[in-house]
């Protein structure tokens, strides 16, 4: 798909669709009012009807009339104060979804002055871009092809009122990689547990590294064994699929970012999730495939920094595994020690994937990580206390926090910070080893990341995304299945040291 950005007016665009905001304020914007006019006042008519007031993503298709599009859609995005990141990406996206099955190649969306209050020209060009790239992504289509779909585009143009074409041309141009990255990750974190093994991912981590110039390096059990990653080993022990622990790096060897960082891309690879001994109810126990997000998250980020930031020295670690029952399975009660040393005994084999993101992160710092942030579907409770709509987190390092929540911020990703109680550390206490790996059911969302955070020296962040990585039913802006969240947050905090 082509973006360019016009600063002129979107009457004189020639497109197949000019998507209008439509907010909720009287009059209309100066811009859209213009429009009304061209299409005879049908924008109005629709608005005294109800169809048009603003309501958010509520949307009508009227014909063209005096414009350069043979139709128009107008399309309800609130209050003109509440026009923020998230609703630019969301706006984009819900265009993009409200014209499924339409046939069109070439659209315009205009961006009236008025919604620039709270951001900029630039960033709603860059995040509405974004939008209308995630909007096209339709999981259904991996594996029925045919299906109906949003609209594949071969020129997405933006009309601003002001501002330098070139620079908001470069934001377009960096929304739409932004984008594809996302989308990206959604399609690898949606496919099938038999589609995707950990040998599979690892295969798709080497061909993304060598299409985009990235380094790669895949280690197998026995070589995960050498460098002493029990924990990591001990929980792909049951399944005839075995594990592989996928590095990707960017920038020379040794070298840091212009903020003096080695900044560490950590992401839970668990390809599909039964709980092993410790198995899961049966219910939705299908969506397990979804464990894998973080690890398609830090590998897809990969590949946008690539081409972001060419020369930007970064790694990604994706831990891959299966967990499942079977004769070989780790048992509760045994005990396992991790690539720092520490022993562990597990109380719950479906706790898994804070073993294989503590041997990750002990690795991460071994290889000159200076900061790590990680991102997990790791816990339930996360879901529970926050919906789907918000990321949890948590840090060792509140500067550190600040920033991966700023990044966030920018992107228009909801990231709410939650507290590392000290206190509850000595209820994760073992008989028979240094720590357990699940405690009592209170607090058991802080207790997953302080069992994280005895495997970290350097600043960290923790991104728990079991709630926001999948979304059970569609919205106007996304269908159903994998979100790709934390992607354009990790992604927007590496180039902050480009």
């Amino acid at each position: 798909m082509q973006t360019r950005v016009v600063v002129g007016e979107p009457w004189d665009v020639p497109a197949d669709v000019l998507a209008v905001p439509i907010v909720r304020e009287e009059p209309l914007p100066d811009v859209v009012s213009a429009i009304d006019r061209r299409t005879g006042g049908a924008l109005s008519a629709y608005r005294t009807l109800g169809e048009l007031r603003g309501k958010p993503w509520s949307s009508a298709l009227l014909p063209g009339g005096e414009t350069g599009a043979a139709w128009v859609l107008g399309m309800g995005v609130g209050d003109v104060a509440g026009f923020d990141r998230l609703t630019a990406v969301r706006l984009g996206a819900a265009i993009e979804r409200r014209l499924t099955d339409r046939a069109v190649s070439r659209l315009a969306i205009v961006i009236p002055d008025e919604l620039l209050a709270v951001i900029s020209a630039d960033e709603a060009v860059e995040l509405v871009t974004r939008g209308v790239v995630e909007g096209s992504a339709e999981p259904a289509l991996i594996y029925r092809p045919g299906q109906a779909a949003p609209p594949e585009l071969e020129h997405l143009t933006i009309i601003v009122g002001a501002g330098d074409a070139a620079s908001l041309g470069r934001s377009a141009e960096r929304g739409r990689i932004m984008g594809e990255g996302a989308n990206r990750a959604r399609r690898l974190a949606q496919r099938a547990a038999n589609d995707v093994s950990p040998e599979v991912l690892a295969d798709e981590a080497t061909d993304l590294a060598h299409e985009h110039g990235l380094q790669v390096d895949v280690l197998g059990p026995e070589q995960a064994a050498a460098l002493g990653m029990g924990m990591f080993l001990a929980v792909g022990r049951g399944s005839s699929n075995a594990p592989r622990f996928i590095v990707l790096r960017n920038g020379a060897p040794g070298a840091t970012d212009s903020r003096g960082r080695l900044l560490a891309l950590v992401g839970k690879g668990v390809c599909f999730d039964s709980g092993g001994i410790s198995i899961k109810p049966a219910d939705r126990m299908e969506e397990m495939k979804m464990d894998k997000t973080g690890a398609c998250t830090v590998i897809a980020a990969m590949a946008t920094l690539r081409q972001l930031a060419p020369d930007l020295p970064v790694m990604a670690v994706a831990p891959a595994v299966e967990n499942m029952p079977g004769p070989h399975s780790t048992r509760p009660g045994d005990v396992i020690r991790a690539m720092n040393g520490k022993t562990v005994e597990v109380t719950n084999t479906d706790a898994e994937g804070r073993l294989i993101l503590g041997d990750a992160f002990t690795w991460a710092e071994r290889n000159g990580a200076t900061h790590l942030v990680d991102v997990a579907t790791l816990t339930g409770a996360v879901a529970r206390a926050l919906g789907d709509q918000v990321t949890g987190g948590f840090a060792t390092s509140q500067p550190w926090w600040d920033e991966v929540a700023a990044a966030g911020a920018r992107q228009g990703e909801r990231l709410w910070q939650l507290p590392l109680i000290p206190e509850y550390r000595a209820e994760m206490d073992s008989t028979y080893a240094d720590i357990v790996n699940s405690g009592s059911a209170e607090g058991s969302l802080v207790k997953s990341a302080i069992f994280l955070a005895e495997f970290v020296t350097r600043p960290w962040a923790h991104l728990d995304i079991a709630g926001t990585a999948y979304y059970r039913k569609a919205h106007p802006w996304a269908a159903k299945g994998a979100t790709g969240v934390s992607h354009a947050t990790l992604v927007e905090l590496a180039l902050t040291g480009a």
